[in-house]
């Protein structure tokens, strides 16, 4: 079974106050490293329930903000999304 995942993005300012909605291709821009906020809003049962949240959340404090800042994607259930293991890269931190 397929389910859609929904998801926001609420940019960080850059230094001088803009927003970059967008990267240089038109697509969602989006770096959480560099600050941006992603949040799941929630999982539907197909992108037209996905869509209906889109527009009842457009009106809320904050997505109301960035309202073209929603985005789906789709994942099988009981399907691993994440095989592998990880690391993680410490800034900052010297080896000696």
């Amino acid at each position: 079974m397929e389910v859609v995942l929904l998801w926001h993005v609420r940019h960080a300012r850059n230094l001088d106050g803009s927003i970059d909605h967008v990267d240089d291709e038109g697509e969602l821009a989006l770096d959480e490293e560099e600050g941006d906020d992603l949040k799941l809003l929630g999982v539907y049962s197909s992108e037209r329930r996905a869509q209906e949240r889109i527009e009842r959340a457009r009106e809320l404090p904050g997505f109301a903000d960035e309202p073209d800042c929603f985005f789906t994607s789709s994942c099988v259930v009981d399907e691993d999304q994440w095989a592998d293991g990880f690391f993680t890269v410490w800034r900052g931190v010297s080896d000696g």
